[in-house]
């Protein structure tokens, strides 16, 4: 379908999913799921129209082929640690965006410090 469009067209329209797909991606890396996949998919759209996009595309799948590679031989330490660090991102993110304090709303739980600090 986007093969039917004028060149500059397609490469606009390529530009804008391809965009916002790997924009997805970068916000969704710290949490569970599949973060980087979809930095990876968001690159190989921009990829079929952009030349740096394939650059960093190749960059960046091998800078996370050796963090993973790293991360697997280290103590278990250092992995608790990073996955810890992790989950405090996500918790303190969740919190912040009052997550947390919809469900108490939702669910009528009554505790208010669930709610984020910004909401009163």
């Amino acid at each position: 379908m986007v093969d039917k469009l004028p060149p500059r067209i397609k490469k606009i329209v390529i530009g804008i999913v391809g965009g916002v797909v790997f924009c997805v991606g970068i916000i969704a890396i710290p949490y569970p799921g599949p973060g980087w996949l979809i930095v990876f998919i968001g690159l190989s759209i921009l990829a079929t129209e952009f030349t740096w996009a394939q650059r960093l595309h190749d960059y960046a799948r091998g800078r996370y082929n050796a963090w993973q590679a790293w991360l697997v031989v280290q103590p278990r330490w250092v992995r608790v640690g990073f996955w810890v660090v992790t989950a405090t991102i996500v918790v303190l993110t969740i919190w912040l965006l009052n997550g947390y304090g919809m469900i108490n709303n939702w669910l009528h739980l009554g505790a208010d410090w669930l709610r984020a600090p910004w909401v009163r």
